[in-house]
């Protein structure tokens, strides 16, 4: 594993324990330059491990409560009169630094929702008719409870297609469960130490965009996606945007363990992470019996691996 990564996932496992693959692919996520969706139920530490990140990687780190009264204008910024200069000027929205959390993201207007459209796929906003650049890196990572849950409504799949990766935290372990009532998160949080700069962050995601890929692993993607696309399974399949995400979740992943080039593996390895959330299961899958993962499994299972 790269040297530097391994660093950070070892200080992040000092808080959040005995998740070391979920902090791996949400490192992989950042490093492909991808945002983050993380859907638990409440208290299993997702708002933690994202706190924790930024503190890790010393990147500028904003974080909003969403609740039905949040305004597009509270995250993008909006445009104040100033009676001592007669002109109005431009108030930053808390969308402007590198990490944004947006803690349960699904309790908010679809009007506020939106206006993270263009801020997650171009990172910019646009106020007014003026667009302005957000720093970079520009990472969102949105915690979710489970659809259902009091006051929650689903997010668009126009929303939901930004997201690279969807996580779930999942409870801990007895042992590790153990260890999280013996431990004092508060304390051990103040103790982090910045391990990475934003200029680190940027130059392993130009790093990852160079470890090379086979003709026959990007026939690989495209097949697995175009797979996601029959009726029998799906409803709704993979868009392109995800077969760009599959690619540069593997190139990613590739460049962690500190390999050269892409195999099959780093693309089945995230091949869930990056899909689940963006597809729907159709009526005809679930009176087969189908569920969502094992239609997952069935697409991987059909399509044959490449021969390198």
């Amino acid at each position: 594993m790269n040297a530097k990564i391994e660093a950070v996932t070892k200080q992040i496992g000092q808080v959040i324990k005995g998740k070391d693959d979920i902090i791996y692919k949400l490192l992989a996520a950042i490093i492909a330059g991808g945002h983050i969706l993380l859907e638990d139920i409440p208290g299993v530490g997702k708002t933690t491990l994202a706190v924790t990140v930024s503190r890790t990687m010393s990147l500028k780190y904003k974080r909003m409560q969403f609740t039905p009264d949040v305004l597009p204008s509270d995250l993008i910024g909006f445009n104040l009169y100033n009676n001592q200069t007669g002109s109005f000027e431009y108030k930053e929205g808390a969308v402007f630094c590198n990490l944004f959390l947006a803690d349960e993201i699904n309790r908010t207007s679809p009007k506020t929702q939106s206006a993270l459209l263009e801020v997650m796929e171009e990172a910019k906003a646009t106020v007014d008719g003026v667009t302005r650049e957000l720093p970079s890196p520009f990472i969102v990572i949105a915690t979710q409870n489970p659809f259902g849950s009091s006051g929650t409504q689903k997010l668009p799949e126009s929303q939901l297609d930004r997201f690279m990766i969807r996580l779930s935290m999942g409870y801990p372990d007895h042992s590790n469960a153990v260890a999280i009532l013996k431990g004092n998160v508060g304390d051990v949080l103040n103790t982090l130490t910045g391990l990475l700069g934003q200029n680190d962050v940027a130059i392993m995601q130009q790093e990852a965009k160079k470890i090379f890929v086979h003709d026959c692993i990007y026939d690989y993607i495209v097949r697995l996606t175009e797979a996601t696309r029959n009726e029998n399974y799906f409803s709704l399949g993979l868009s392109p945007r995800a077969s760009l995400s599959l690619l540069k979740m593997a190139q990613a992943t590739a460049f962690i363990e500190s390999c050269t080039y892409v195999l099959p593996e780093h693309v089945q390895s995230i091949f869930n992470d990056v899909s689940c959330h963006r597809l729907v299961l159709s009526s005809k899958a679930k009176m087969n019996g189908f569920t969502l993962e094992t239609a997952m499994k069935a697409i991987v299972d059909q399509t044959p691996l490449p021969k390198m």
